[in-house]
């Protein structure tokens, strides 16, 4: 009789997988970036903090869509590389790794990560829908005179047509922002739901909400795990009091399996300032959420040990 080793035992990569194909179906990649942060730093720390975590997640199938992530055609393909202290290098030197892998799953590092890697995929797709799970809009045209700071990631987006305005949404708003900043992402067409909705509509409706602005069109899906509230996420750099629990957030992500996703990443974990490995667990979870709901599509079923 064979035996799998411990979870501990396992390789230090995400879901301890060991193969490095990087024409694998789904790709996961850490990308340590920590220069555009305005509050807390730590956030480069946070893709091994991740991948350590998501060894909990090995022990059987999904609970609900009896999916196994970690059988399905995945790798972890390390980290990608940047530029020590050049936020503009490093953008670009994202963006090129990024153009090279067909479906991602990015693990951050700052939420500035994501701008490089929707200017990659947004090549192939068009503009993309954007389903956006953070305590901050991340609209502000600057931060602090920083352009390319972690708050300024989807004005950018949005004015370099990355994505569509109309059918992007944002889950789990909750932190003081200027009216100025609120009332540009409004006036370009972008639907916030504040975590207070969230608490007082619940999941099924925040999901239908979602469903109802980005449509079937290619869609990427951006979480920031400081939408979590700190008591449930502590180990994040900008954190803000009232946000979502765990579960909303998951109740959530499993109503989206009919969307068109293309990519992903989750981001904003800075292991320094989290107890019990809590935030990173709850990185790493959402990671494998979207894992599991690729799997419930067409063949991967069966790839996954779906029934």
């Amino acid at each position: 009789m064979s035996l799998s080793p411990a979870t501990f035992a396992l390789p230090a990569t995400f879901l301890g997988l060991a193969a490095y194909d990087r024409a694998a179906t789904f790709c996961v990649a850490g990308i340590p970036l920590d220069v555009g942060t305005t509050n807390r730093s730590g956030a480069r720390d946070g893709p091994a903090a991740i991948r350590r975590a998501s060894r909990m997640l090995v022990d059987g199938a999904h609970p609900v869509h009896r999916i196994e992530p970690a059988t399905m055609p995945v790798a972890d393909i390390g980290d990608f590389s940047i530029a020590l202290g050049d936020i503009g290098k490093s953008l670009d030197l994202i963006e090129r790794q990024a153009a090279a892998v067909g479906h991602l799953i990015a693990l951050g590092g700052e939420h500035g990560i994501t701008l490089p890697l929707l200017r990659a995929l947004s090549k192939r797709t068009g503009p993309l829908a954007l389903v956006h799970f953070d305590a901050h809009v991340d609209t502000w045209p600057d931060n602090f005179g920083q352009r390319y700071a972690h708050g300024s990631v989807f004005f950018h987006a949005i004015e370099e047509g990355l994505v569509d305005p109309r059918k992007t949404i944002q889950i789990g708003i909750r932190s003081p922002m200027g009216t100025d900043v609120h009332d540009w992402t409004l006036s370009r067409g972008v639907r916030i739901i504040p975590a207070e909705a969230v608490h007082e509509t619940g999941p099924a409706a925040v999901a239908e909400q979602i469903r109802a602005v980005v449509g079937d069109g290619p869609t990427y899906l951006s979480v920031d795990v400081d939408v979590l509230d700190p008591a449930f996420a502590p180990g994040t750099g900008t954190p803000e009091i009232g946000g979502l629990a765990s579960w909303q957030l998951l109740a959530v992500l499993r109503r989206l399996g009919d969307l068109d996703f293309r990519g992903m990443d989750v981001v904003e974990v800075a292991p320094a300032y989290d107890v019990a490995e809590i935030t990173a667990l709850a990185a790493a979870t959402v990671a494998w959420e979207y894992l599991a709901l690729m799997g419930t599509k067409g063949p991967l079923r069966r790839v996954g040990k779906a029934p």
